[in-house]
């Protein structure tokens, strides 16, 4: 079987891994929507959703710390991109985005999902500050060689971090309205994985532990906004309402403060 064929078939099987989560997800293990702010949410932290992304880390560590004669697929597949040097294909650098991007675009198109553009964004945010501070963090630390020797920051795959990220972020915001939603998104995901590991740039260990710090990154997001949601509103009607404006009253001008307790 050729190189290409190996790499098709792996994204169907990480497509129909990832399906069969969407299709499957436990509602009661998911963070609850009861309204259309988030504050509004149940905060039950899904325990049984971290299963995969955990597994995947594990694994991702496994292949990544054994000696080099006897990695796994690190070893098998890397041993096939360097033999047959296929033809570089540089989509991943953008499809590590369409994911997250997704979400804007349905709701551009008037297809809303589960939060308002605020809370998204800062949930968006928080996730990609996870995933940002734990893949550079643990690239400078670990110090591992890329297959192609270009740089030693193999570990973890930072574009399929993002990518799996994104897609989490898309299946949460829409899980509701269609698991087709998720379901595209982790493919395109897999799909960045994938061509990560067909342009010789990273080792099936590193794109495996990126996958899981991407999804554990969004879920740590959507678990811990609804507290910063609330300490920030609380913060807002602790705060005493001041006001500051200039007067004149023909004669005499001047600054009159206000204070509202």
């Amino acid at each position: 079987m050729s190189l290409r064929k190996k790499m098709v078939s792996l994204l169907i099987l990480c497509s129909s891994i990832f399906s069969s989560y969407a299709a499957n997800a436990d509602n009661d293990d998911i963070i609850k929507i009861e309204a259309d702010s988030i504050s509004d949410k149940s905060s039950k932290f899904p325990y049984k959703q971290l299963i995969i992304p955990a597994t995947l880390m594990a694994y991702g560590a496994v292949e990544t710390t054994l000696a080099p004669n006897k990695k796994l697929l690190n070893y098998a597949i890397g041993h096939e991109v360097i033999t047959h040097q296929p033809e570089k294909f540089q989509i991943d650098d953008i499809t590590q985005y369409v994911p997250a991007a997704s979400v804007y675009a349905l709701n551009l198109a008037g297809i809303k999902g589960k939060n308002n553009f605020k809370d998204r964004t800062i949930i968006l945010g928080l996730s990609a500050l996870f995933t940002a501070a734990s893949v550079n963090s643990i690239k400078y630390t670990a110090k591992v060689e890329r297959p192609d020797k270009s740089a030693n920051n193999s570990f973890p795959s930072g574009h399929t971090a993002v990518a799996f990220m994104g897609a989490e972020f898309l299946w949460q915001e829409y899980k509701d309205v269609s698991i087709w939603y998720g379901i595209a998104g982790y493919t395109i995901a897999a799909g960045t994985g994938i061509f990560r590991i067909y342009n010789n740039k990273h080792w099936v260990g590193d794109v495996a532990f990126g996958a899981g710090l991407g999804i554990l990154s969004t879920k740590v997001a959507y678990w811990i906004y609804p507290y910063i949601e609330q300490k920030i509103s609380k913060n807002n009607r602790d705060k005493k309402n001041m006001s500051l404006l200039p007067f004149y009253n023909g004669q005499q001008g001047g600054l009159s403060f206000s204070i509202q307790i």
